[in-house]
């Protein structure tokens, strides 16, 4: 067996004989003589495992039960060990969330299996949210590259556990897509996710948007407002370009970091909340720091875990399978059927530099996806020599873009009549001369024209 276990017990000769026994098979072992002393074991992390008995004074068994079940995760399981006769107390326990129980006079061979069992649900529940970790960013991220393994490993590991994350990258990386799988693999999968854009207000609002505001707060301010520290309670909030926040913003912050709480704006009571934080920026925040434009506390606060996105030019090998993915995505949307990459038209994108990274590839493949004819796309609307001089770098038009949606929906349309006009304009509530224009315009003419007889 492999694990660090807490023994904790007044009485310091069952103390000694659990240590032995457990210390022969392999197992580290922590002791504390009470509850209180077991409790900040416990706080101090590091543990699988957590053997207490349940009548001692001060902090009881159930009392230090209670107190670990309130701790975040990852926390460690509990077996209580409980005189002859006192099962019904240990059976109540477990109704309270302790994992199982043994009764004084102990068979030794009984406490070890009791503990066997419990640290391999241990290592069995570490290793599925592991594969839920990468199964995770795998669900959200196309990729082959090695690097981006390495991130999917980092992600596995790290998203179990309630640390701070922050993750950094250029823009268009896919920094919001691993911060979703975070979530996905997490603890609080199941609860809110609230997302903040911290580029996208003033420093005032942005500080009244997170913390919240009570009313007549400053002009505007009609109603109290309970903010998304509040929203996010019990689950996770994603702080999206966190280099942009202002130094107040910046101060209030760190206090929701170290105290878990916050005080609305025009309150002077702080609200406690429970919540796990995840940074993104595209910034480099310790140049900040040593630029004086961002504090140097909330960046270590911040950087608990530090996951960096790699820039697409810095894995080509992705560059294919992502552009097919978008390529099979675009084709759907816009109603073309079947598309297919030339050779000629891959090697363009995989020598291509994408300064805008994975957000740019897919821009490019949606607008060679619209301008596309009978299923082949242009070279020159694929970045690269010989690329048109609109290019495909900003991707399609708002025009091109609308034109190609609505082709879609007229070809979805006659799909689903069966190539019958009236039936297709009837789908689409419009006239069948209308129909008709729009089936010449997009190319679709030549089609079979026929009716309900």
């Amino acid at each position: 067996m492999k694990g660090t276990v807490l023994v904790v017990d007044d009485d310091a000769g069952v103390r000694f004989t659990l240590k032995g026994l457990f210390e022969d098979e392999g197992l580290e072992v922590v002791e504390a003589k009470d509850g209180a002393e077991g409790l900040a074991r416990v706080e101090a992390g590091g543990l699988d495992l957590v053997v207490t008995d349940l009548r001692m004074p001060g902090l009881d068994g159930l009392q230090l039960l209670s107190r670990v079940q309130a701790l975040p995760q990852p926390r460690p399981p509990v077996v209580l060990v409980t005189a002859h006769g006192s099962e019904r107390h240990a059976v109540d326990a477990m109704k309270q969330g302790a994992l199982d129980y043994v009764t004084k006079p102990f068979e030794l061979d009984v406490v070890l299996g009791v503990v066997r069992r419990a640290l391999e649900a241990v290592r069995l529940e570490q290793e599925n949210l592991r594969l839920r970790g990468a199964l995770s960013l795998a669900g959200s991220v196309v990729f082959v590259s090695p690097a981006m393994e390495r991130l999917a490993e980092l992600v596995a590991r790290v998203a179990p556990r309630e640390v701070t994350v922050l993750l950094t990258g250029e823009s268009g990386t896919g920094k919001e897509r691993i911060a979703e799988a975070l979530v996905r693999a997490s603890r609080r999968a199941d609860k809110p996710f609230v997302r903040f854009n911290c580029a996208a207000l003033t420093e005032e609002l942005a500080e009244a948007e997170l913390f919240g505001h009570a009313k007549g707060a400053f002009t505007g301010a009609v109603r109290a407002r309970a903010g998304l520290f509040r929203e996010a309670d019990g689950g996770t909030l994603l702080l999206d370009e966190v280099g942009e926040l202002g130094p107040s913003v910046q101060a209030k912050l760190l206090r929701a970091l170290q105290e878990g709480e916050v005080r609305p704006v025009g309150e002077d009571v702080p609200v406690k909340v429970d919540v796990r934080l995840l940074a993104a920026t595209h910034r480099d925040l310790a140049a900040q720091v040593k630029a004086g434009k961002f504090r140097e506390d909330v960046y270590y606060r911040l950087k608990v875990v530090h996951l960096h996105v790699p820039a697409l030019r810095e894995r080509p090998e992705d560059v294919p399978v992502l552009a097919r993915h978008f390529l099979s995505r675009a084709g759907k949307a816009f109603g073309v059927g079947p598309v297919a990459f030339s050779k000629e038209a891959l090697e363009r994108l995989t020598s291509y530099a994408w300064p805008g990274n994975v957000r740019e590839l897919e821009n490019v493949i949606e607008s060679a996806v619209a301008l596309s004819v009978d299923g082949k796309l242009e070279l020159a609307a694929l970045p690269g020599p010989g690329a048109g001089e609109a290019g495909a770098r900003e991707g399609a038009g708002l025009k091109e873009k609308v034109e190609a949606y609505e082709r879609g929906l007229v070809v979805t349309a006659l799909d689903e009549a069966k190539g019958n006009r009236s039936e297709a304009a009837r789908l689409l509530r419009i006239g069948r001369a209308t129909l008709h224009d729009k089936l010449k315009k997009y190319g679709l003419a030549s089609g079979d024209d026929h009716d309900a007889g």
